[in-house]
Formats: C-alpha cells, structure tokens, sequence
C-alpha cells in the first residue's frame, strides 16, 4: 500500500479573499493549507513549521515579500516559491529570479486556476521534503 504524502501550502497574500479562494482550491486538491497575511506573520509561521511550497505576494504588510523570499530561499531547503503579485515590471521578474523563485505570476494576468495548476504540476515532478 502506497502512503500518499500531502503536500502543505503555505499562502501570503494580504488580500484575505484571494488567499480563501486559493485555500479552498487547494484543500479540495487534497493539499494542506494555511494562510497568514503579512510578511511578519510568514517568517514566524516559516521558523516553526515546513513547509513544500510558498505561495508569496509582494506587496504585504509589515515586511514586503522580497524580505521573505530571501527568508527562504537562505534556508537552502526545497520549499518551492511561486510570485503571484501585481508587479509587472522587468525589473521586478528579473529580482524573483535572482533570488530563486520558482514561478511569477501577476495577479491581473493570472486566474486562480493556473496558480493551482501550477503547484499540481510541481507537486507530480518534483521530489519535495
């Protein structure tokens, strides 16, 4: 009998009706999800629990999205990071690549089911914690 290991989600997203729509995209998915929304919020949740993929807006409160990027990505574990955010500058895609985000998605280009798409695509190829 082959053991199902459920992939946990991390989402931090201020708006908290994106971040429900996600959650509950997710959950139904079969993947466990929690919400925070601020980046101070995150790095707490972050240095108590693991975590396989982050789902990470910009723009948030307290400590901005790149703060927390770097957070995680100076851990050297396997959390996967996927950029779902308004900013659409160059600047900022080539900033999410230089600090190893895996995906970057703008908000306004993106429906919520590509994001989910997403994070079922990694989840199938790719050997998380």
């Amino acid at each position: 009998m082959v053991v199902k290991k459920i992939k946990k989600i991390l989402i931090v997203e201020s708006d908290k009706i994106i971040a429900r729509v996600m959650k509950l995209k997710l959950e139904k998915e079969d993947f466990e999800v929690e919400s925070v929304f601020d980046g101070e919020e995150a790095l707490n949740v972050l240095k108590k629990k693991k975590f396989d993929f982050v789902i990470l807006d910009i723009v948030i409160p307290k400590i901005d999205g790149w703060k927390v990027l770097e957070n995680i990505k100076k851990k050297k574990n396997k959390t996967l990071v996927i950029i779902f955010t308004e900013l659409r500058q160059t600047v900022d895609q080539e900033k999410a690549k230089k600090l190893k985000a895996d995906e970057y998605y703008i908000k306004t280009d993106t429906p919520i089911f590509e994001i989910i798409e997403s994070v079922k695509r990694f989840s199938l190829n790719t050997k998380l914690s």
